[in-house]
């Protein structure tokens, strides 16, 4: 069978495929549920990962969505990718998933169906290494490849993670560096090198599995995933949600070594100008180019999690015990009493 480069049949790619956030706005505004919803503890009414529902013994279940188009070449990375994606949810909401659907869309007349089996070929092993089961699914024949996944988890209602219950004081932490917008914009260029597509597969196919760790911790008071609005769209969400500003050192935020080598050569989705469009006002101090690396779109990016500051030797300790990257113990900021502006880039 002749190769087939996946990402030369979608217009966007991974979670650069998400809707602006002003546009999204646009869409929901007028379709809330009106009234209370009996035991919906998250909800349309937040800007959070996942729904939760209250199952009234002490526990929820979170269920969520994410789909998108290639962000990869490759069917079985792909397939991982999109799964390590969708299950992240429920990790960045302090759950354990418990089984996976699968979404799949199919140019059936473009693309032999010998490449979308691999796609789900891939999206098994990511659901093995999370525990869990793809246990069906629902596909359709489209004029784009699109794949991802429903997922259900559970959590315990006490150790519930949210991204708008930070606090003032928190510490600021990131478990996966920025950079992955990037590299992949370069690939569907076709500049991307070799050894970077491996970097940029390692990072987007790691699991966010320390988030149901991270759960336990009552020092821990806020956590999310960073996708598609990149570092700075989502650490707004944490603001806006908890009434809070962050203060951010560009210095220390973690980057992709290697993706900085292409942003060099100002090759960026073009997504990254679309988050700085929706953000600039939000935010003080941030120049020049900066905004490539913070408004990056990041497809199954790491999560961002505030600490209370006198429990950060206790955060600290769990990243080292589970492996994590030295930079994952290593403070990007930390959460303040509101400001003018919700975030402030000291460089």
């Amino acid at each position: 069978m002749e190769k087939i480069k996946l990402t030369q049949f979608s217009r966007a790619a991974g979670c650069g495929c998400k809707i602006a956030p002003s546009v999204l706005e646009s869409i929901l505004k007028n379709n809330e549920v009106s009234g209370e919803i009996k035991n919906l503890l998250v909800g349309n009414r937040e800007k959070d990962d996942a729904a939760v529902l209250d199952l009234g013994d002490g526990t929820a279940i979170i269920s969520t969505t994410d789909f998108f188009m290639p962000v990869v070449d490759d069917a079985v990375d792909f397939g991982k990718i999109a799964s390590a994606n969708a299950i992240s949810d429920v990790y960045a909401m302090g759950g354990t998933p418990l089984l996976a659907v699968a979404i799949l869309g199919w140019p059936i007349e473009k693309l032999d169906v010998v490449i979308a089996a691999q796609v789900l070929q891939g999206s098994r092993e990511i659901c093995e290494k999370a525990g869990i089961p793809l246990a069906g699914g629902h596909s359709v024949d489209s004029l784009e490849p699109i794949f991802g996944l429903a997922v259900t988890g559970r959590v315990k209602i006490s150790q519930l993670k949210r991204n708008s219950t930070a606090q003032q004081g928190d510490v600021l932490f990131l478990t996966k560096a920025i950079g992955s917008g990037i590299l992949a914009t370069a690939l569907k260029r076709g500049i991307l090198k070799e050894n970077d597509y491996a970097v940029l597969l390692e990072t987007m196919s790691s699991l966010n599995s320390i988030g149901q760790e991270l759960a336990k911790l009552e020092g821990v008071h806020a956590m999310t995933d960073i996708t598609g609005f990149g570092l700075l769209g989502h650490l707004i969400e944490m603001c806006e949600g908890s009434g809070t500003s962050a203060e951010i050192n560009l210095n220390a935020v973690p980057l992709i070594e290697e993706s900085q080598v292409y942003a060099s050569q100002f090759c960026f989705p073009d997504n990254t100008t679309r988050n700085f469009n929706a953000y600039k006002d939000k935010v003080k101090g941030m120049e020049a180019l900066e905004f490539i690396s913070l408004c990056d779109p990041q497809t199954s990016g790491g999560l961002l999690v505030a600490v209370d500051s006198d429990k950060v030797d206790e955060y600290c300790n769990l990243m080292k015990e589970f492996g994590l990257p030295e930079f994952a113990t290593k403070p990007i900021g930390r959460m303040m009493a509101q400001q003018e502006k919700c975030v402030i880039v000291k460089s």
